[in-house]
Parts: structure tokens; C-alpha cells; sequence
């Protein structure tokens, strides 16, 4: 897996889980599922159950990154950002093997 996490977007889930008094740990759940207006959208969340044989983990700036294998070969190489700013707010993803996507950001296809 060669997810990228830079170090603002660590910092602000770092951040995260110490505010909702999450277990250390918690892992950050990067994937891809089925639908968006270009066929996939990217999926993040927090999973406390990482399974060491259907994921692949990695820790990444002191954050503790699992994606699961079935994601990882749309996800290679993606760089996972955060943008704040006054007109917008959020993880931002940087994907090299999207061959297009939505205005909104959060769909692609590959």
C-alpha cells in the first residue's frame, strides 16, 4: 500500500481522535466503494478492528493507516491532504490513478 498522509492531514486526525476520546488504538479506515457520480467515491473513517490479514497497515506521521486490499489497487499512490480555508474544509484526495472525477471531490473512476 503507498498511501501518503502529509502532515497537516495527520495532525487534524491526530487531533480528532484525541477530542472524541478514541482508544490509541484506533486506526484511520481509507477505501473505496461503488457509486458517486464517477463510479467510486473514497471512504473515510475510524475502525478500532483492524483485521492484520485483510488490510494492510502502515503507520504514517504517528497515525496508524488501514486499507483494505480489495481498495489498495484503486488507491496506490494516493495522497491523503487537509485544506482549510474560507472557501472550503476537509481531507482532500490526491489520487494519480483517477482518469476523472466529480466537481465535488469525492468521486472518481480509475
Amino acid at each position: 500500500m503507498a498511501i501518503l498522509l502529509t502532515e497537516t492531514a495527520a495532525r487534524e486526525i491526530k487531533k480528532i481522535i484525541t477530542d472524541q476520546k478514541m482508544p490509541e488504538t484506533t486506526s484511520l479506515r481509507v477505501g473505496v466503494a461503488g457509486g458517486g457520480c464517477s463510479g467510486f467515491e473514497y471512504t473515510l473513517g475510524f475502525d478500532e478492528n483492524v483485521d492484520e490479514e485483510a488490510d494492510t497497515v502502515r503507520e504514517i506521521h504517528g497515525v496508524r493507516v488501514a486499507v483494505d486490499k480489495k481498495s489498495s489497487l484503486y488507491l496506490d499512490g494516493t495522497e491523503i491532504d487537509f485544506h482549510e480555508g474560507l472557501d472550503k474544509r476537509g481531507f482532500v484526495f490526491n489520487n494519480p490513478n483517477a482518469t476523472k472525477s466529480c466537481g465535488c471531490g469525492s468521486s472518481f473512476s480509475a
